[in-house]
């Protein structure tokens, strides 16, 4: 439950090593360009309408689908506030589903409004709802199980301070730093999350520091509790180089103790590791493409239970085309393998010991005005699961699914048009 100095200057050295490599290909002039997190960076949203301020960064999309403009209210004494809601229902069909799972499901992906001042030297930002993480190669949980076992209705609320023109402070329940995914479906270009989004921490607890530091580099810098453990001992980092249609982010982070504690909202495994990630993302016209590499390790830590550690590597494909008439296909793939012999003592970081699993997910997409209707069609295939992949007994090695995805994004109209 303490610190542990040596882990913290690791993860230290490794973004300050990050720092330098980048700031060498950085230009000298000094264009302030807010820090992000790596979601954020892929793609902007619609400008919002002339009356309304700018949405926080938890509103950027990674593409296809793109956000309305906010509504706008006078709150008084609370300023100039900017209102988003979202309302999208999800129906499942899938094979080999494991035990207390089914074939066919159907739940709310997202219910939520959003409230956010976003301007002046004092913000603030609040979702309140319902929500629901459709992952691949999960098995299904409605909305309303996700939302009471994991962060309650008000799953991100933060409290953000300008105290420069390129310095930012934020204080809450904050997004991650970590992955080329967001949480929430609307974020992403596929419905479900992958496998590498699963291995990673959603939301967390702490205080985070955003800098940004000349014309292409951008850092956040994050004290947390990890995997909403409530013990402040993550620490968590991203820099972020922008220049043109490129972005590269490289983000970290690690508990800096060890936490013998778990829930479903803190896996005992993944709350005790490290891990690293680096994303390019390459916007141009109507494409988006983003390659991730991710590692994390556990290490052996008999004291909470893990009789021995492992690691894991995983590589992750993300494109998207844009058409006319509001369609689009986004196409994912990953690939994500972890340490240890088949049936050995190490930790089950994925499907067993020494497992490995490939996905892939194609996902046509319309969008009109603040109305989208979208599709998955995924599969997940394992290799050396032996018993922990699909199946009433685990001995099923793949899963097909295929998923739909439909609702409004509100905003100042249901159109969208000024």
């Amino acid at each position: 439950m303490y610190s542990k100095p040596t882990r913290i200057l690791q993860i230290m050295a490794s973004a300050a090593m990050a720092t330098a490599l980048l700031a060498g290909a950085q230009d000298s002039a000094s264009t302030p360009t807010p820090a992000t997190t790596p979601a954020a960076a892929q793609a902007a949203p619609p400008a919002p309408a002339e009356a309304a301020p700018a949405p926080l960064s938890t509103f950027v999309l990674s593409g296809p689908l793109t956000w309305l403009p906010p509504a706008t209210v006078d709150a008084g004494p609370f300023g100039k506030l900017s209102v988003n809601g979202i309302i999208t229902g999800y129906a499942l069909g899938q094979n080999n589903p494991v035990p207390g799972d089914d074939t066919k499901q159907a739940t709310l992906t997202n219910g939520s409004i959003f409230v956010q001042k976003a301007d002046g030297k004092i913000q603030y930002f609040v979702q309140a709802g319902v929500y629901d993480f459709p992952t691949l190669g999960v098995s299904f949980a409605n909305a309303q199980n996700t939302t009471a076992n994991l962060f309650g209705p008000v799953p991100v609320a933060f409290l953000k301070l300008a105290t420069g023109k390129t310095t930012s402070w934020q204080i809450g329940s904050l997004p991650t730093l970590m992955g080329a995914e967001g949480a929430f479906t609307y974020q992403n270009m596929n419905i479900a999350r992958g496998l590498l989004w699963n291995q990673e921490n959603i939301i967390n607890r702490g205080i985070q520091v955003n800098q940004a530091m000349g014309k292409y580099l951008s850092a956040s810098l994050s004290w947390n509790d990890g995997y909403y453990s409530n013990r402040y001992n993550w620490l968590t980092g991203s820099l972020t180089f922008t220049k043109g249609p490129s972005t590269l982010v490289f983000s970290g982070m690690g508990n800096a103790g060890s936490t013998g504690y778990s829930t479903n909202a803190t896996p005992l495994l993944q709350n005790n590791s490290t891990m690293y990630a680096g994303i390019y993302t390459y916007t141009k016209g109507t494409w988006i493409a983003t390659g991730t590499y991710q590692y994390s390790n556990t290490p052996t830590n008999a004291k909470i239970g893990v009789v021995k550690g492992a690691t894991t590597n995983g590589f992750g494909a993300y494109l998207s085309k844009s058409f006319k008439s509001g369609f689009a296909l986004p196409i994912r793939v990953e690939y994500l393998e972890q340490s240890g012999k088949v049936s050995g003592p190490d930790a089950n970081m994925l499907y067993g010991p020494g497992s490995s699993a490939f996905t892939f997910t194609a996902t046509p997409t319309y969008q009109k005005g603040g109305f989208y209707f979208r599709s998955d069609v995924g599969m997940v295939d394992t290799y050396n699961s032996k018993g922990y992949a699909f199946g009433p007994t685990g001995t099923a090695a793949s899963q097909f699914r295929v998923t739909g995805e439909f609702g409004f994004i509100l905003g100042n109209n249901i159109t969208g048009e000024k």
